[in-house]
Order: C-alpha cells, then structure tokens, then sequence
C-alpha cells in the first residue's frame, strides 16, 4: 500500500471518479478471490498484495470525493463517519479475524469478504456518477520507480524490524532502510523540481501550508501508537496474562466499538467547536492510556487491561476526524488529491515505524530481564513495559503539537 498510494494524487487527477472506484474495487474483489482460492502461501501473497493496491486507491479517493462534495461546515460530521472505519477496522479485525480462525477454515476469511466487495462494485457502477473533472497530467516515469523503491524499501526495512528478524536475516535490516531512505530524498527533490511544472506525481506543496503539515505530524504519531499497541497488547495478554488468542481479541472489541461510536459525535462537535478542543484532550487520553500500559505486570487485572485500552481508544477517537479534516480543509482544491496521498502515505510509514519501534525496544529489554536472570514471564512483562513507555513518550509529543493544530479559515469557529 505505502508503494501504491502516492501514485494515486497522479490517479485522481488523470482519470474520472466512476474509473478509479470501478478499478479500486475491481483490483480488491480480485485479490480477495485469489486468495480464497490460494492454495498456499506463494499465492496467497499476490492476492494480498493485489488487494492491497485496490484498497490503496480507496482511501484516498474516499477523502478527495468527501472534500470536493462536502461543504466545509459539515465535513466534521462527515469525516467522523468515516473515521468510523479507519480507527475501529484495525481495532476489530482482530476479534473478527479470531472467531473465524476458531470455527472456520482461514479462507473463510476472504470468502466472506469477497459479496462485500462484489456488492460495491455493483453499487458503484450502477450508482456511482462523476465528481472530478480529469486533467491532462503527464506522468513522470521517473518517479514511479524511484516512489516504488523509496517507499517499499522503508516499510520492508521497518516491517523487518517490527516482524522481529532484524539480525541474521538474508538482507541486512539496515540496507533497504538504507536505501529506502536515500532513494526517496532523490524521490522528494524530484518532485520539488517537477511541481512547478505541473508534472509531480506527489506534489509536496501540501507540506507549505502549516495546518497540513502540522496535522499530519500529528497522523504520524497517532498511527505509531495504534500499530505499536496492536502488536504489543496482544503479546502481553497471552505471554504474561497467558489468554487465549480469541480472549485477547475480544477484550480489545470494547476499545474499537466505542471508537466506533464517538467517531460521528467527535466529528460534530468539530463543525461546531474547532479542531483543539478535541485534538488536545485527545492527545492527553492517547498519552494516559500508554503511560497507563506501561505499568502492566504479571499480576495485573484484565479489567486494568480494559480501561488501559479504552482510555486509549477514546483518546484516538478524539483525534482521527479533527486531523483529517483540519488537514485536507486546510489545502486549495486543487492538491485534495495530492493531500489525501500524503495522508495515505504518513500512515502507512507511521504505521510500520510504530511497530518497528515498539517492538525492538521490548525486544531489547526482554534480552537484557533474562540476561539478568529473569524469566520469560517476566522479562517479557518488563519489555511490553518498555515498548508502552515509548510509546508514551510519544504521546507527549503529540500533547505539544496539538496546540498548534487549527481548523481551517474557511470553517466555521475557533
């Protein structure tokens, strides 16, 4: 997805609405199947990753399409229903993943995704009508192979690190985040060349106005947190609280359906309130609830559990809806598209540097508890310890940026 998104600002600005939801959806429906169908895991990585690529061009769609219809005293509400999907999916995925896995074959997973997705594509060939006009936008040859590798090498070097293969692997972690890093500087100059001509496949000028920048900042952290809490709360409920797969999922299901829930009030009180007064209590939620994990021990209560996750829910439910649409509201007409892959992007990035993160530093605590003498119990609850605490660290700095979020000009309040 981090390889395919920034491609899509060239997508929707190119081609029609009804082309790039009918090839989205196209793309998604014929992955799930291939996956369905998967006999084994060669081919279970081309669905997934053809999946990817559809789900890739969604999102950012969705945002342009909800930014060019929506007027912006109602985008809060609007975003806030979409935010329903972004912050409770990767929260109830999952549970949902779980409950399968216990009563169903794994391909259950796809089959029954697959009518979901062959239904919106009915929907939106039927349904769907034309709400961008395309423009004769060059593409740069250059920069698809350059956003590729810069890109894909910084999340495959940062999902490596995350996955916990960072020694002795047949690529050295350091070398694609390497040139992962190095590539996309090329990648970035060249777009900065290109922009004023109109030829960007990611036009960076989004980065110039100081409402998206700072908001998206703010994504980024958010992102660490979440992907970092989805891994390493799982780790600790069946490593040191010793629960079952299923009964860790589920005692995350709270969390996600109160996201779920708050996500169209959180997106309310934007259109009438502003952007601080949620993003700054809901950055200090966000930091609570780490700072609350990071206390966890082998004798903790799985109702402390609880709380710590849903203090942290309610805080990320705060913050989605005000961020992404401070961010994009912020930006002229015609870079929505643009700003939407940018989004994309940090989140993607974010996401797989939370991880990486999170789990060395519990990596290296945990070697460091047994080289101490401690058990695996118990060094992995101190490591689990370590990874929150950053987290919370984290956190803090998200508290700082939140004061200098606003909601744009063109809205009403603050």
């Amino acid at each position: 997805m981090a390889v395919v998104i920034p491609i899509t600002g060239f997508l929707l600005q190119r081609l029609h609405t009804r082309q790039v939801f009918m090839t989205a959806m196209g793309l998604f429906s014929l992955g799930t199947l291939v996956c369905a169908l998967s006999p084994g895991l060669g081919m279970l990585i081309v669905g997934r990753i053809v999946q990817a690529c559809g789900t890739a061009i969604m999102m950012p769609l969705l945002m342009t399409t909800v930014m060019t219809l929506v007027p912006p005293e109602r985008r809060g509400r609007t975003m806030g229903n979409i935010s329903i999907v972004i912050s409770v999916a990767p929260a109830i995925g999952p549970t949902i993943s779980g409950i399968i896995l216990n009563l169903l074959d794994w391909r259950w997973m796809f089959w029954l995704v697959l009518p979901i997705g062959l239904g919106a594509l009915a929907l939106g060939y039927a349904r769907l009508v034309n709400v961008t006009e395309p423009k004769k936008a060059p593409l740069d040859l250059i920069s698809v192979p350059l956003s590729a590798l810069g890109f894909g090498g910084l999340v495959y070097g940062l999902s490596t690190i995350g996955e916990g293969h960072g020694d002795g692997g047949p690529i050295p972690t350091w070398l694609p985040l390497v040139v992962g890093g190095v590539v996309l500087v090329i990648f970035v100059l060249r777009q900065m060349k290109l922009a004023p001509k109109g030829r960007a496949l990611l036009d960076l000028r989004t980065f110039k106005v100081k409402v998206f920048t700072v908001a998206v900042i703010m994504m980024g952290f958010c992102m660490m947190s979440l992907f970092g809490m989805i891994i390493l709360l799982p780790i600790y409920m069946q490593n040191v609280l010793g629960m079952e797969p299923l009964g860790a999922g589920l005692l995350l299901l709270p969390g996600g359906l109160l996201m779920g829930l708050m996500a169209p009030q959180v997106g309310r009180i934007f259109d009438r309130a502003g952007a601080r007064k949620l993003v700054i209590p809901g950055s200090v939620f966000v930091a609570a609830g780490l700072w609350s994990m990071a206390t966890l021990g082998v004798e903790t209560a799985v109702w402390h559990v609880l709380v710590c996750h849903i203090l942290l829910s309610i805080g990320l439910a705060m913050l989605f809806t005000p961020l992404f649409t401070s961010s994009l509201g912020s930006l002229p007409q015609e870079l929505y598209s643009y700003g939407s892959a940018v989004l994309g992007t940090v989140q993607q990035v974010a996401g797989a540097a939370g991880i990486a993160l999170f789990v060395s530093v519990m990596s290296l605590r945990i070697g460091a508890e047994m080289a101490a003498g401690a058990d695996l119990v118990h060094a992995t609850a101190a490591g689990t310890r370590a990874g929150f605490m950053t987290g919370g660290l984290i956190a803090l700095l998200m508290i700082a940026a939140s004061f200098f979020v606003r909601r744009p000009p063109d809205m009403r309040g603050e």
